[in-house]
């Protein structure tokens, strides 16, 4: 028997040893060529099935938001305000163009849209639903957009455009309103707005490049922002100038063209994305080669493209072509190891003995490890179970400091009117005794004077009662003339004590009997207590604490209540979603975000309104609109 320690002789003999040597290394390179082609192909196959994954949902979500408010501009051609207002001469439009303002305000509002609007047949906008905007787009004139003149001429249309005086980007959908009084004539067009913010928002949050390109082949979005408003091909000066003042407001378009050829794309097409438009792209290697499949969005002339890279793929067919080789090797090696079995019989029998003792080795691993997972899963149970205690405990302590919260409220109240009526009260009981002894006395005339003084301090005592029991009585809503500086006095009487406390210097520009307002009084003052809560928490970390209240008469002839404070006022963010339900700024706890939503709607029961917005000096500033003195009822006294 040859030594087990021996080397093992190879099957072939020394002249042949070249020959066979280049066959196997021939074999190998073939094996992993073919295996590298066939794994490109099912990769490619399988990026295009991700990609188109990917346009369908991009597509279904850009559909959903833009088309959403399609149907807004056939309600507005319904409206009899607004059909008034476009049949009426142009002297006449001013008096008719606060109720149509006020219809497309409320109808967008209703809908949450960006922007709705009504322009005449040249183009220019009489009616707006942000009119009470400083920006608003009244006496804009839109006529040199394309979707005027298709809407004016009959047709509906839709059209992604920036406006000129937001400069702010949007799809536009324009549908002609015709008068049945005229013969069906074309008398205006109904325009939405609808904005495209949400969808930049998903497309800046693509990891792979995308892109969605008008039929001008102009890129509107792109998840590179320097991508934007760039072109697939190189265009004339002359037609992107014309391009930009139609449709895009001025701005600079075509500043970088991609070079991008998307022949054939809707199947899947190889592109290499220039160099320049890539700055972790390796000069030396040139341009990287991605997969360009692109979709039309249905409805629109835009077309959506996504690019795969197919660096994933080339490492994949590597990786498979590799393993492919290795495995001919081994196959190979396991032919050679046959060829010498009958040489290793006595390795063999080690062979078999040392896999037996791995195999036990490996049981005892695997028992090993199956324990130590077991102890780590009752481990986690234990956690999750103690961690869903600790959420309990800590949803019920949130719960006792709101209530507290709400009882220190209460207390502060009370204390206050304690306070207010201790001194009265025993003053009363002073001089009710004192009448008593100079009754017995028989000197009537001082015991007439001390009930005379008991009978004033009772006055005042009923003065502090009656704004409570008159702000607390639930009556129904019934409108009557009330006088709005007395409507603020009510409510500032019930924070006169918190005021106080908290150094609040109230600047009161409203005099008595100055506004009349056709309201309910006891719902009005259920609005001022609300916005002057919030005030004086806004101002509580402020140095200068001052809330201001002024009256005036809007364009609308309604009268317009402004309540100011010094606080730190709205973000932008934060104005947007200001009357939402459930939506509050303050701390988690100390709010339920209702109060706004609430107080607008009590305001529109009655015809009036609640705006929001930015004080002159600083802080947060509220409008309380509300009607005025009908005729039939006695005249509104006008301020001096």
């Amino acid at each position: 028997m040859p030594d087990s320690h021996q080397t093992i002789p190879v099957s072939l003999p020394r002249p042949h040893r070249p020959l066979g040597i280049a066959v196997v290394l021939l074999l190998l390179l073939a094996v992993g060529l073919l295996t590298y082609r066939a794994s490109e192909r099912a990769g490619l196959h399988q990026m295009r099935a991700e990609a188109s994954h990917q346009l369908d949902i991009l597509a279904s979500a850009i559909d959903s938001e833009v088309t959403r408010h399609a149907s807004i501009p056939s309600a507005v051609e319904l409206n009899p305000d607004v059909l008034a207002l476009l049949r009426a001469p142009a002297e006449r439009q001013d008096t008719l163009q606060p109720a149509a303002n006020r219809f497309l305000q409320q109808l967008n509002d209703h809908l949450g849209g960006p922007a709705i609007f009504v322009l005449d047949t040249r183009g220019q906008v009489l009616a707006s639903s942000d009119w009470i905007f400083s920006d608003n787009l009244l006496g804009s004139d839109v006529s040199y957009m394309p979707f005027f003149r298709s809407a004016v001429s009959g047709t509906p249309a839709r059209h992604y455009a920036v406006d000129k005086v937001r400069h702010e980007a949007g799809y536009f959908f324009a549908l002609p309103i015709r008068d049945e009084q005229q013969e069906w004539k074309v008398i205006g067009v109904a325009v939405v707005k609808s904005s495209l913010r949400e969808i930049e928002r998903r497309w800046l949050g693509q990891e792979a490049p995308a892109l969605i390109v008008d039929s001008n082949g102009i890129v509107l979005l792109a998840s590179p922002p320097e991508w934007r408003y760039a072109t697939l091909q190189t265009q004339s000066r002359v037609a992107l100038e014309q391009v930009s003042r139609e449709q895009f407001a001025g701005q600079t378009v075509g500043a970088v063209s991609l070079d991008i050829a998307l022949d054939g794309a809707d199947e899947g097409v190889i592109v290499r994305l220039p160099k320049h438009l890539r700055d972790d792209m390796n000069p030396l290697h040139g341009a990287r080669p991605y997969l360009a499949l692109s979709r039309n969005l249905p409805g629109t002339a835009w077309r959506i493209v996504v690019f795969s890279d197919l660096r994933p793929v080339a490492v994949q067919a590597a990786t498979h072509a590799a393993l492919a080789t290795a495995a001919i090797g081994c196959l190979l090696l396991g032919l050679l190891y046959l060829n010498q079995r009958r040489r290793l019989a006595r390795g063999r029998e080690e062979a078999r003995a040392m896999l037996e003792k791995a195999n036990q080795e490996l049981e005892r691993n695997v028992a090993a490890r199956t324990a130590d997972l077991s102890e780590a899963v009752t481990r986690l149970k234990s956690e999750v179970a103690e961690r869903q205690r600790a959420e309990q405990t800590l949803r019920a302590a949130q719960d006792e400091l709101v209530q507290a919260a709400k009882l220190a409220v209460l207390g502060q109240m009370a204390t206050g009117i304690t306070h207010e009526l201790s001194q009265p009260l025993g003053a009363i009981r002073t001089l009710s005794a004192n009448a008593v002894e100079f009754m017995h006395r028989g000197d009537l005339a001082t015991a007439e004077k001390n009930l005379g003084i008991v009978g004033q301090l009772s006055e005042q005592m009923g003065g502090i009662i009656t704004p409570l029991k008159t702000f607390a009585r639930k009556s129904p809503a019934v409108p009557a003339a009330v006088d709005v500086a007395q409507a603020v006095d009510s409510a500032l009487f019930l924070f006169e004590q918190r005021l106080r406390k908290q150094s609040v210097a109230v600047d009161r520009q409203i005099g008595a009997n100055s506004w009349i307002a056709w309201c309910d009084r006891n719902r009005l003052q259920q609005v001022l207590v609300n916005l002057i809560g919030n005030a004086i928490d806004a101002m509580a970390d402020e140095p200068e604490r001052r809330l201001t209240f002024s009256a005036e008469r809007a364009s609308s002839g309604q009268v317009a209540l402004a309540v100011s404070d010094s606080g730190a006022g709205f973000t932008e963010a934060a104005l947007k979603h200001l009357f939402e339900p459930f939506f509050t700024t303050k701390q988690p706890g100390e709010g339920l975000g209702l109060g706004l939503t609430i107080s607008r709607d009590i305001l529109r029961d009655f015809g009036g309104d609640l705006l929001a917005g930015p004080a002159p000096g600083g802080g947060a500033r509220f409008v309380i609109l509300l009607p005025p003195v009908p005729s039939t009822s006695p005249a509104e006294k006008d301020p001096p």
